[in-house]
Parts: structure tokens; C-alpha cells; sequence
């Protein structure tokens, strides 16, 4: 064993002054000594925290983060082998993994903590990253073998934070700060992607962790070599034909916005730019198209455009109608428009003083379909959770704009997906969740009963102001999660493929993976892949092929 800072015996020199007490050989180096001096302070610090948060706080749960589907599950250890299959999985269906990250709370009987500094709780958003996989081989037969892994990333209970009262949030924050070196805990729960031939889990606080494709490990943190220290996107966007990842990262300090784009091989950061935001925004998505990448700005609206290796100076931004969205379908251009289209909604999922309100009401109105005849209609409460797919036309030579819902006012959807080969150039189909509202309206915690097609290209037959939409409905209480476009390997129409996605059935409580025909879209899966244990709903999912 190597011990760092002493001498070899032979050498050591130790002496004690007349005052008795001992120090030091002359050996130490000032830099060791430093640091076993702040190691050991930390140890004492972090003990007398954990006995003060043992002692101020008394912790309980929220039922809705513990029941039902949400509830958390167990690593389920070694990958399992999965043998009870309805229908066929296609035999030109691609090898390969897909997977679907989401929250699954280390602690779910923790998740609310009141002290005297008030009451703080976690939100669904916050739960540690638990990654889903279900692996595609073929033998060399060319017989399907189809197995499941999944693996979470453990780290320490921090305080709730997010959801509080303003003092008890601040006090939790700090104590997270002192105990761990962070605000908030690096939950890389919301989405998996993957660059230069590596997956990376992910969400906006913290860099992305690589992971281990084969067995879902986590390898460590991703920060291209050493060029990016900010936080990272959920939702990066690599570009058409080049191969390169553009990138974000929003912080609440200074520089609070700094987009990057990074080498197809993903070994360099290309370019770095501080977009000079005078204030800090969460800003979860971003497109791209052949020469531009567009940003969204939440508070007073604003979609910025900026050549791809531009800076703060070279952006033209648009004033568009105020909202909050968090996910795009696809951006383009078309001439001297740039197209941009997302889901739309009118409020924050994360609003705040959400402390002050009853829960339960506010839920009862913000999912559901805004009813604007009603007698009590409030704009800024009733359905400004209902999201719909949305268009924005953004004319580059006379910097207007032209905005408008695409589908119809009863539906709401979001979790929008492409064929990921037309990601930034002009796309005619895009998929999405269709939220259960009254189901969502009861917990806060969106459920979605069914799957869109919706056709860009093709007008409604019934009004025309609104663009085809085709659904895949979901049995009585099934609901899903992770939907992702698998695109056909040999494929010729940008439809050619399937849509994979996790359901979970309630009255079962037995959760599977669907293969749908993206072609026969309405009609039943041509798979289902029974999984052995429950998969609660969660997030954004990736198909890597193999």
C-alpha cells in the first residue's frame, strides 16, 4: 500500500517540541496536509449535517409518487430472457436495444420533509434515473432471442427542494449544498440518447453519465474531453448529414445559456457560445435544421434563430404568442421560412407557489379541456396543461410569424418522436402520446391511453384548418410511455418501420413492450413482449441499433 506525503521509514525524522504536542515529520507536503486537513473537516461536517437532518426534519410520503404504476420497482439483477411473446416480432426488424429512462425514487416514503423552515417535497421529475432495456438478437439460425435488464443510479437521499415553501426550499438547497457538493442530486432520468456510436443518460442539471450499452453500468460523466462544465440538454439534436450533436446547457448562474456542437466522433466540442441571457430560463428542447438551430424561449415568448455557428449577435429573434412548451416534433426550412413544430402549452408543469394552492383542485383544472362558456373560466388556470401540437412559421426576411394549433382542441398529446433520419429537413410524419386527461387530472402525474400518427402533408377531412391524425387506442386501463419511431432498415417511405413503446396494464398490473406497424397504425401490435416485473411510467425512450 502506497501512502501519499511520508518519507520511507528509514527517512522518517519525527520529533516533539516541549510543549507536547506532536506534530508532523518534515515529510508532509503542505498540499497533503491540506487535504487530509478538508477530509477530515468534511467527515465531521457531513456527520454533524446528517444528525441535524435526523433531528429537524420529519420526513413522510406522497401517495401519489408511491402507488399504482409510479410506485418504484428493484434492480432485477441479471438479464432475463423473455419467452412469452403474442404475435411475431417482424423478421426484418432490426437488432438491436431499446430502452426507456424514468424516475424511480430511491426513497418513496421520504418524498415530503417538514422542519421548521416549512414544508418541501419532491416532484415526480426529481426520482433517480432507472433505465429499461429490452434487447433484440438474432441467433445465427436467425431466431428471435428478446431479453430485459434494467439498472438504476443509486446516489444519496438529498432534501426536497423544487416543490416548496420559499424558506424550506432554500434551506434544503443549502444543506444539499454542504452535505454533497450540489443543489440537486444528478438524476439522469429523462432521457438516453446516443453520439459517436456511445449511449448517454441524461437530464438538464448535470452532464450526461455514459452508460454500458451491454449492461446498462454507468461509466461516468461526459464532458467532451474536458471542453463542457455546463449543465447539458435532454433533448440534443444531431445534425442532418454531418453527423454533429448540437447542444445546450441552461444555469441559473451566469452564463445561463451556452449552446456547443460536438464532433460526429463526439471526441471534440466544435464551437461554444455564450448567448449573453440576462437571466436564467429552463429551456428543455432545441431544433435544428440544415443551417440553423432554433431556440425557445419560455416567459415573454420568443423563438430565436441563429446560423449554427453563430453567436448572440448573428440571432433574429421572433415575438411569438406567450406559452410554455417543452418538446419539439422536427424544424426545417422551407424557403425563407423556418418551420417549427411542438407541443404547446400555456403553463409550467413546474409552476410556481404550487405550496399555496390545494393540489387536487389545481390538478382538476389545468389537464383537462379548457371549457372557455364556463361561468368560472379562468385563462391562466383551466387547461393551460393541455397540450396540443402546434406550428410556428417564422419568416426570415420580414421577421413575422405565423402560428397556430395543427390538431383538434379536444385531444392533448406531447412526447412528440420522428423517423430520426429526417431530424432538421422537412418531415410528413410525426408520433405522439395522447394523454387520458380526466386519468392525469386526478394525481398530476400524466397517463397516456393512446398513440398519434399525425400526417403534416394531409388536411383533416372534416376541418380543414387542421392537419390528419390517425390513432393507436390502447386498452382500458393500459397506458404507455417511451414511444420511439424504429425505422425499417430497407424502408423507402419515411413510414416504413415500427412504433415500440412500454404499456402497462393496470388491471394486470403486467407490463410489456408493443411492436406496432407504423403503416397499419390503428390496427393491433404484430408484438407483444410480456415483461417479468412492472415497468412504471417514465419518460423518453431510444432505439440503439446494433
Amino acid at each position: 500500500m502506497r501512502v501519499h506525503g511520508y518519507r520511507s521509514p528509514d527517512q522518517a525524522v519525527p520529533f516533539t517540541p516541549s510543549n507536547g504536542v506532536k506534530v508532523s515529520s518534515p515529510g508532509w507536503k503542505k498540499q497533503d496536509l491540506m487535504q487530509e486537513m478538508s477530509k477530515t473537516l468534511q467527515s465531521v461536517s457531513s456527520n454533524i449535517l446528517k444528525r441535524f437532518v435526523d433531528t429537524a426534519y420529519r420526513f413522510s410520503e406522497q401517495p401519489s409518487l408511491n402507488e399504482g404504476n409510479f410506485r418504484p420497482v428493484s434492480e432485477i439483477g441479471e438479464e432475463v430472457l423473455l419467452n412469452n411473446l403474442s404475435g411475431e416480432v417482424p423478421e426484418d426488424f432490426p437488432e438491436g436495444i431499446y430502452i426507456r429512462n424514468g424516475p424511480n425514487p430511491l426513497h418513496p416514503t421520504q418524498t415530503i420533509a417538514d422542519s421548521l423552515f416549512g414544508s418541501a417535497s419532491y416532484l415526480y421529475y426529481e426520482g433517480h434515473g432507472m433505465l429499461h432495456a429490452v434487447y433484440f438478437n438474432k441467433s445465427s439460425l436467425g431466431e428471435w432471442k428478446i431479453s430485459y435488464r434494467n439498472k438504476e443510479k443509486n446516489e444519496v437521499a438529498f432534501l426536497p427542494s423544487a416543490d416548496g415553501e420559499p424558506y424550506a426550499s432554500l434551506v434544503a438547497f443549502f444543506i444539499n449544498i454542504l452535505r454533497f457538493g450540489k443543489a440537486v442530486k444528478d438524476s439522469a432520468n429523462t432521457n438516453i440518447f446516443e453520439h459517436g456510436g456511445r449511449a448517454f443518460a441524461v437530464s438538464e442539471s448535470h452532464l450526461p453519465y455514459e452508460i454500458d450499452i451491454n449492461n446498462l453500468n454507468t461509466i461516468g460523466p461526459y464532458s467532451i474531453n474536458g471542453a463542457w462544465t455546463q449543465p447539458f440538454t435532454s433533448h440534443p439534436k444531431k445534425i442532418h448529414g454531418s453527423g454533429d450533436l448540437v447542444i445546450m446547457g441552461t444555469n441559473i448562474e451566469k452564463p445561463h445559456y451556452v449552446l456547443g456542437v460536438i464532433s460526429s466522433d463526439g471526441e471534440r466540442l466544435l464551437h461554444k457560445v455564450d448567448l449573453k441571457f440576462e437571466e436564467g430560463k429552463f429551456i428543455h428542447d432545441i431544433g435544428v435544421t440544415m443551417r440553423f438551430i432554433e431556440n425557445d424561449m419560455n416567459g415573454k415568448s420568443r423563438i430565436g434563430v441563429m446560423p449554427r455557428f453563430g453567436d448572440a449577435e448573428s440571432i433574429i429573434w421572433f415575438d411569438i404568442e406567450n406559452h410554455c412548451s417543452y418538446h419539439l416534433f422536427n424544424c426545417f426550412e422551407d424557403g425563407n421560412e423556418v418551420i417549427v413544430r411542438g407541443c404547446r402549452l400555456l403553463g409550467s408543469i413546474i409552476p410556481s407557489g404550487r405550496h399555496r394552492v390545494d393540489k387536487s383542485k389545481w390538478y382538476g383544472r389545468v389537464f383537462l379541456q379548457p371549457d372557455k362558456d364556463s361561468e368560472d373560466f379562468n385563462p391562466s388556470l383551466d387547461g393551460i396543461l393541455f397540450s396540443r401540437p402546434y406550428e410556428w412559421r417564422l419568416n426570415l426576411e420580414s421577421g413575422r410569424t405565423n402560428e397556430g394549433y395543427v390538431t383538434s382542441e379536444e385531444v392533448a398529446m406531447d412526447f412528440p418522436v420522428i423517423n430520426e433520419k429526417f431530424i432538421g429537413i422537412r418531415n410528413k410524419y410525426g408520433y405522439a402520446q395522447v394523454a387520458d386527461s380526466l386519468a392525469t387530472s386526478k394525481t398530476g402525474l400524466f397517463k397516456f391511453n393512446m398513440i398519434a400518427k399525425l400526417n403534416f402533408d394531409m388536411p383533416d377531412k372534416e376541418n380543414k384548418q387542421f392537419i390528419s391524425v390517425e390513432y393507436h387506442v390502447l386498452k382500458e386501463k393500459q397506458f404507455c410511455s417511451g414511444v420511439q419511431f424504429v425505422a425499417k432498415e430497407s424502408g423507402v417511405d419515411e413510414d416504413d418501420g415500427w412504433v415500440v413503446t412500454y404499456v402497462h396494464d393496470e388491471r394486470t398490473n403486467i407490463s410489456q413492450v408493443y411492436i406496432i406497424d407504423a403503416k397499419r397504425f390503428s390496427e393491433e401490435p404484430v408484438a407483444t413482449i410480456t415483461l417479468p416485473q412492472r415497468v412504471p411510467y417514465g419518460f423518453h425512450g431510444n432505439f440503439f441499433y446494433k
